[in-house]
């Protein structure tokens, strides 16, 4: 009795864990698909708009934009994008061992962190290089103003000389099941000097209208980056939330059916002794 009732109190106590798993994932699967639609509405304009500024700036001889300006320093500042919470899979650690492996390539390079999301303060801190900067305040659903805080910060980190190249490292959405680490470079703006020289008047005039779109890319950027983080981080934990569910019902299969047993070799055990009991007394 004492075996089975320790059985029946799993049971109940991996039915409260199967609820709470189950909970995550259809919050998870909400969180999903409103950031899923607005992620891929601006990633369509946030790709347009860089092919547009690639083709302004391939119609100008040069430019004197400071966000298009390459520079011959070695400071790095990589911006990581992690998530608020665990319990997502392999998300996060995927990240940081992406940048640990970007830390171990760099050769001559003086990198420091600005670190997206609140998961993971000692992990990142066992990469051992400086974190400038924590926005930890991002919500699951980012917005403009989010994206526009942190775009801020980072062209105001690069005029202001601190660092030669921003590249972000983040999650990138390739399927339901697929999220890999992936990089992209910031700053400088890739503008596409060297291109096919097109014949292009500006209105108003060239460095104001680059200017102006520079900015433009810089916020579309980090806004369209954000929202795919997020899109891989609700993905990744709705599939681990399913596949604990899964995990839950066949534990709590398992336990039934060994439930099930206890229950017959109890019962077997008390007919023998009503039977052993009944012979004795006939005997007498």
């Amino acid at each position: 009795m004492a075996n089975m009732r320790a059985i029946r109190n799993r049971i109940k106590s991996i039915e409260s864990t199967r609820q709470i798993t189950r909970s995550m994932r259809m919050v998870a699967a909400s969180k999903l698909r409103r950031t899923q639609e607005r992620w891929q509405q601006l990633s369509d304009f946030s790709r347009i708009s860089r092919e547009v500024l690639q083709k302004l700036c391939a119609g100008m001889d040069q430019t004197n934009s400071p966000l298009l300006q390459p520079r011959e320093g070695n400071r790095l500042c990589l911006v990581l994008f992690v998530g608020n919470r665990g319990l997502c899979g392999a998300y996060n650690t995927a990240l940081v061992k992406a940048a640990e492996e970007r830390i171990a390539k760099a050769e001559g390079e003086e990198i420091s962190l600005v670190v997206c999301g609140r998961w993971g303060r000692e992990q990142i801190a066992s990469l051992g290089r400086p974190v400038l900067r924590v926005f930890d305040s991002l919500s699951d659903n980012p917005t403009a103003e989010e994206a526009g805080e942190i775009a801020e910060y980072l062209k105001k980190l690069y005029l202001g000389g601190e660092t030669d190249r921003i590249v972000l490292l983040y999650e990138h959405y390739r399927s339901a099941l697929t999220q890999e680490p992936d990089f992209l470079q910031l700053l400088p703006i890739e503008s596409g000097h060297g291109g096919a020289k097109l014949d292009v008047i500006f209105e108003p005039d060239p460095e104001t209208l680059l200017d102006r779109l520079s900015e433009l890319v810089l916020l579309n950027t980090v806004h369209a980056v954000l929202l795919e983080a997020k899109t891989s981080e609700h993905t990744a934990r709705m599939t681990a939330m399913s596949a604990a569910s899964d995990n839950t019902d066949e534990l709590i299969a398992q336990l039934s059916l060994k439930l099930n047993h206890a229950r017959q070799a109890a019962i077997t055990t008390e007919i023998t002794e009503i039977v052993g009991g009944s012979n004795a007394l006939n005997q007498k």
